[in-house]
């Protein structure tokens, strides 16, 4: 237990915000270098805890593009669940104004250079407010 009150938000470490940065930054452009600075060589993503692994960073950035948010139409807000000393899970909201909302969770596995070795989300669609 972490001694956190319900509801009681923690700070990310410094490697955390600056991985959400760097998420965030490349969701926004869709820049194929940013997408890849964010994982190992060999890194696992999952677009859905039973969803077919992308496998490797060519793959994942591949998937990424094939699958890119138009910059704008889309705005994002996270915070951490819990942070260890290789894995974090981040709760997040995201908001398609256009679309609907989705709550998020996800599951990063961290290398020792920081980079994701393993990622998973989850995501739940909610109504969307006129």
């Amino acid at each position: 237990m972490s001694g956190h009150a319900p509801g009681e938000r923690t700070a990310p470490s410094e490697r955390l915000a600056d991985w959400m940065a760097g998420y965030l930054r490349a969701w926004r452009g869709n820049e194929a270098a940013d997408i890849g600075a964010l994982f190992s060589d060999d890194a696992v993503y999952l677009t859905a805890p039973d969803a077919e692994p992308r496998r490797g960073r060519e793959a994942i950035v591949a998937g990424w593009l094939e699958d890119a948010d138009a910059p704008g139409e889309w705005s994002f807000d996270w915070w951490v669940l819990h942070e260890g000393p290789d894995i974090a899970f981040v709760q997040g909201r995201t908001e398609y104004p256009a679309e609907r909302d989705y709550l998020n969770l996800w599951i990063i596995r961290f290398a020792d250079d920081g980079r994701a070795e393993a990622f998973t989300e989850w995501y739940l669609a909610r109504p969307h407010e006129a």
